[in-house]
């Protein structure tokens, strides 16, 4: 996503719920990877808020409701 552009919204991770099982970035490949445990990261280095394009926001919204941990909030910007 260009830097330019607003984002439509940002997944937060919560790191204190998330157990890294990864869910999430096989379902936001572009945004997420995972690091040796599991756990997933920004792959534009955002750290635990990490921006969407609208493009993103049902991959999204299925990442929120399937995490098994309730690790993840998508926040409208």
């Amino acid at each position: 996503m260009s830097r330019e552009r607003r984002p439509a919204a940002t997944l937060h991770i919560d790191w204190t719920l998330c157990d890294g099982r990864g869910l999430c970035t096989e379902l936001l490949p572009e945004r997420l990877a995972r690091d040796e445990w599991g756990y997933p990261l920004a792959r534009d280095g955002s750290g635990g808020d990490v921006p969407l394009a609208a493009s993103q926001l049902e991959a999204a919204r299925d990442a929120v409701a399937l995490c098994p941990r309730l690790a993840l909030t998508l926040r409208k910007d």
